[in-house]
């Protein structure tokens, strides 16, 4: 991983937050500058099964310590019931999250309409990631609608024990995760997992 003072040059250089392993992992990893430990993670390029802390059946966690709420007015995981809910971390800088986003935003115009809800939790990495000014260009430049919760202070990030940008999570429309992928990749497989969600009503 490269140092930080590197990746803040990429990243203003307008070349993403892409460190020297950066390239070799789905996802852009959590540093210790972040006040979490990720020990408990690990990468992979195919979907994984529902870690130890967030196992299948878990309910989901609630959104805590949300500074503000874009695209809409706040959320609990009490008003999601009934619909199939996907959440991705993810913070508008790294470059993994913004390969994300196309395919975010595209299940989110086609499965709205059959009971899909996505939220956008944006966890800042950077100081310039926590300007919710930033964010507002990032949710324009990538055509988001579905509501984004503004995570500064990682307490979502936290409650659900999550140790990358970007990270999602499905749950069922009884609230429990039923997947989880780190990173990068297994679109097709996520959109599966989606749609059989949804058909089981």
């Amino acid at each position: 991983m490269a140092s930080l003072q590197r990746r803040r040059l990429l990243m203003y250089l307008g070349l993403g937050l892409v460190g020297a392993s950066a390239t070799l992992v789905p996802g852009c990893q959590k540093t210790s500058t972040t006040p979490y430990s990720t020990s408990s993670k690990t990468s992979s390029t195919a979907p994984k099964e529902i870690p130890a802390n967030l196992s299948t059946g878990k309910s989901l966690p609630d959104f805590q310590g949300i500074s503000e709420w874009l695209n809409g007015s706040p959320l609990t995981v009490a008003d999601l019931s009934g619909s199939v809910v996907l959440v991705q971390f993810w913070t508008f800088a790294c470059i993994n999250c913004q390969r994300t986003l196309p395919y975010i935003v595209q299940w989110h115009q086609q499965y709205a309409a059959q009971g899909l809800k996505v939220i956008g939790v944006h966890t800042p990495e950077f100081a310039f990631e926590r300007e919710t000014s930033n964010v507002q260009q990032a949710l324009q430049q990538h055509q988001i609608t579905y509501p984004v919760p503004l995570d500064i202070d990682f307490k979502t990030w936290k409650a659900y024990e999550n140790g990358y940008w970007p990270e999602l999570y499905l749950a069922d429309r009884q609230g429990k995760i039923r997947y989880n992928h780190i990173g990068e990749g297994a679109y097709d497989e996520t959109e599966q997992t989606i749609r059989q969600l949804l058909q089981e009503g």
